[in-house]
């Protein structure tokens, strides 16, 4: 039987991967997603060295345009529809209203645990990607 080297241990803690900002890897890329778009564009704008930094900041703003423009399409038929049935009915513009008010609160609720999510993950050093988004946000943060 083989003697096996020994196993050495280190007092030192494993090396934590930084970013360009000064920040670590994963905190800077899940503040990317802390104010939307904003915090995106910024940390997209000032990072130079690690893809996933620009990774989650490009895929954070994608995702919070697609929610804005998703939230104004919701937003456009639920006032057109409202005015379209009131001329035909009060009771069924109030009930039209109440499900398309509802579908809207789902959707602002699944789009912040969409962000929730992709912070968690981007705070775990992972590429996490969104259907659809996630793809666009990789082709885009290619350098």
């Amino acid at each position: 039987m083989q003697n096996q080297p020994p196993v050495q241990v280190s007092s030192q803690p494993p090396a934590v991967a930084k970013s360009s900002t000064g920040l670590d890897e994963n905190v800077a890329a899940l503040l990317a997603y802390l104010f939307n778009w904003v915090s995106g564009l910024i940390f997209f704008l000032i990072e130079k060295d690690s893809r996933l930094v620009r990774f989650h900041a490009m895929q954070s703003i994608l995702l919070s345009a697609a929610a804005i423009v998703v939230g104004i399409v919701l937003w456009v038929a639920w006032i057109v529809l409202a005015i379209i049935l009131a001329m035909a009915s009060e009771v069924l513009a109030s009930l039209v209203s109440l499900v398309i008010g509802l579908v809207i609160f789902v959707f602002y609720i699944a789009v912040l645990i969409a962000f929730i999510l992709c912070m968690i993950k981007a705070y775990q050093k992972q590429y996490f990607k969104l259907p659809v988004i996630g793809n666009f946000a990789e082709k885009f943060s290619q350098k």
